[in-house]
């Protein structure tokens, strides 16, 4: 006989609290678009990979061999609470990171520095925009950003599988090597006279860096010192300000109007 419906719940809402947090070297993804992505990494060691039958139809064939096909409660169980995993969970390792040096050519392409960026949510739809706007890479210091799993890779849309990052200890002496090698680094804030616009467009280039703040304190004082220059997003009377996430956005699609592989001549 099938338990009751409350035993039942006491039981998945126990494990779901039970449920080991991401660590720095491994953690679970969900949802389709980003356990498909991470599948897809060769960069990602699988450890679990856990999904409903009808997930398992759009599994690769040597994804689906390996596979545990459970109960979409199950899957809810092992998760966060309120995580929409679409029938999809993956237990990987965690990605390695690019170095300093990688990227730091100014001919290497653009690149987006996050200064004490903590929000997973935040940081996901980043990489989404990165990944949509031609980013080299997403450069973040190593102990104020959140491990790329779960929130992030959901709200990136498996974007943190195919743009590289680089975590760095000090975002300032990071400033400071990046202009060594001839980049520009634009700090955004609110308060710079200068517009955006005017600073991507006279200095647009494979050389470029956008350094963006947290949302409340922005840039940190050193953080915004070290910058080439300080510019503004222009905005109307309505709003004091913009998510971090959507200040991103359209500062990559600035910079991107000047990128001959997004809008070729």
């Amino acid at each position: 006989m099938a338990p009751p419906r409350r035993n039942t719940e006491k039981r998945q809402g126990a494990a779901r609290r039970a449920a080991p947090p991401s660590s720095a070297h491994e953690g679970w993804i969900w949802g389709r678009h980003a356990v498909l992505a991470a599948l897809a990494n060769p960069g990602r060691k699988v450890l679990d990979l856990q999904v409903t039958r009808n997930a398992a139809a759009e599994l690769p064939e040597a994804a689906r061999k390996r596979a545990r096909i459970v109960l979409p409660a199950e899957i809810s169980a092992r998760l966060p609470e309120a995580s929409v995993h679409q029938g999809f969970a993956l237990k990987a390792s965690a990605l390695e990171a690019e170095s300093l040096n990688a990227v730091a050519a100014n001919t290497h392409g653009l690149l987006v520095v996050l200064d004490q960026i903590t929000d997973p949510q935040n940081v996901g739809a980043v990489f989404r925009s990165a990944a949509a706007f031609g980013a080299r890479a997403v450069i973040m210091q190593d102990r104020k950003a959140p491990p790329l799993f779960g929130t992030v890779c959901k709200a990136s849309v498996g974007c943190v599988e195919t743009v590289p990052h680089v975590r760095v200890t000090n975002i300032a002496d990071t400033l400071d090597a990046l202009t060594q090698e001839g980049r520009y680094a634009i700090g955004l804030a609110g308060e710079a006279d200068a517009s955006l616009a005017a600073e991507v467009q006279a200095n647009a280039g494979p050389g470029l860096v956008l350094v963006l703040g947290a949302e409340g304190p922005g840039l940190r004082p050193r953080v915004a010192e070290h910058c080439s220059a300080l510019a503004r997003i222009p905005m109307g009377p309505k709003a004091e300000s913009l998510n971090v996430a959507a200040a991103a956005a359209i500062a990559l699609y600035e910079a991107s109007r000047f990128d001959p592989r997004i809008n070729p001549a």
